[in-house]
């Protein structure tokens, strides 16, 4: 079965997509993206799809869905490497993404999830 590598750095998962996304292979990746927040218990994830040409609807809903799962097991997401004519073409299917946080490239989707964090940590130490 064809899987997606999803990499621990620190207190984040990242994940680069390099092969075209099937369904099957979007669904496997959210359940597996799930299992791993759980058992490492990081707070941020980053999904890298700078490889991908082409996001369909239910690729566009599968990474919506597992945004909102994240965050539920306590870890923001952050979408990275949109191309122009994917962000197009989900505008025009009328997918907004309203739920995922985006950003340009790698480099500013983990400065965006240590910051995240870093507002968390900020949050939590002032309730004591």
């Amino acid at each position: 079965m064809e899987r997606i590598p999803i990499l621990k750095m620190g207190n984040f998962l990242i994940v680069t997509i390099q092969v075209d996304m099937h369904d099957q292979l979007a669904m496997t990746l959210q359940d597996d993206l799930t299992n791993r927040i759980s058992e490492t218990n990081v707070h941020g994830v980053l999904i890298d799809i700078s490889a991908l040409e082409i996001v369909d609807s239910f690729v566009a809903r599968i990474l919506g869905n597992t945004a909102r799962m994240s965050r539920v097991l306590d870890a923001q997401t952050v979408v990275v490497g949109m191309q122009p004519a994917v962000a197009i073409t989900l505008v025009e299917l009328g997918l907004s993404l309203t739920d995922i946080r985006t950003a340009l490239n790698v480099e500013k989707g983990m400065a965006l999830l240590r910051s995240s964090l870093n507002k968390t940590k900020n949050q939590v130490a002032a309730t004591k």
